[in-house]
């Protein structure tokens, strides 16, 4: 109370001196000046409200996770094979292994695999002891020179396997198949999942009383590798050291390497109204 009886003094001061009916922008703003001084508004003037505080502006929306597979069968394979040798000595030992190698390299460019294609993926020479007694005695070396060979045609798989047993391969790592057409495979399954994505809002908002509209958001979510599967029985069928390679020959005649499943998933955001 003291502070208004103070401005109201200030303010009749002010006009005792210059009259009612001339009151000048200067003294108009005197006013204001002690108006403002005291927290209170000119005569006549509303005070001016504190601002709102901002706040983010944010949609109804609905969010839904979508993932589709589309099969496709695999036409190319991979071979992860080695050649093992032992000898008495480090260099005999070495001599042998790489003339295995080489071989089965001639083999592999004979039956029409590129060059690029075979990659020498591992080679590792360990001495080899005897540890029956009480004192292990050395008794030779083992090298082992790893080959991975992609891009197979599927159709010559087995082919391809049995020669190279028979021209010194005597370890199987791995077989595994994939898609030259991995790509188109899960373009199709992409979008399969964005169809099976606005569907699936369309039925959750219509279930509210509600309908989507423009897509806030799309998130691709899977993991993009090369489609591929391990041909474990065939595998392990190989490292069996007795099979013979006219065996195996017959073996692989029937490759049936079966379907791959090409999966996308992705999470997409809808406008809702």
């Amino acid at each position: 109370m003291k502070k208004i009886y103070v401005s109201l003094f200030m303010g009749i001061f002010l006009l005792g001196l210059t009259g009612c009916g001339n009151l000048t922008p200067d003294n108009m703003a005197a006013v204001e000046a002690s108006a403002e001084a005291t927290g209170q508004a000119p005569s006549g003037q509303q005070p001016t409200p504190a601002p709102l505080p901002l706040s983010g502006y944010s949609p109804n929306s609905i969010t839904v996770n979508s993932s589709e597979k589309v099969a496709v069968v695999p036409d190319i394979a991979e071979i992860t094979y080695s050649v093992r040798t032992q000898a008495g000595t480090a260099a005999d030992c070495q001599q042998q292994n790489a003339q295995s190698v080489n071989q089965v390299i001639a083999l592999l460019e004979s039956l029409g695999i590129a060059e690029s294609s075979i990659q020498t993926s591992g080679y590792h020479m360990n001495p080899v002891y005897n540890y029956s007694g009480s004192t292990p005695r050395l008794t030779g070396y083992e090298a082992d020179t790893t080959l991975t060979v992609s891009d197979i045609p599927i159709e010559g798989l087995g082919n391809i396997l049995s020669q190279s047993v028979a021209n010194g391969i005597n370890t199987v790592q791995s077989i595994t198949y994939m898609a030259s057409k991995y790509d188109e495979s899960y373009q199709a399954a992409l979008t399969a999942a964005v169809e099976s994505a606005r569907q699936k809002a369309q039925a959750l908002a219509g279930a509210a009383g509600q309908q989507i509209g423009a897509v806030i958001k799309i998130q691709e979510t899977s993991g993009y590798s090369q489609a591929r599967y391990s041909d474990a029985a065939l595998t392990n069928g190989y490292r069996s050291a007795s099979m013979k390679a006219e065996a195996l020959m017959e073996d692989m005649a029937g490759i049936m390497p079966g379907e791959i499943q090409v999966e996308a998933s992705i999470v997409v955001e809808y406008q809702l109204y």
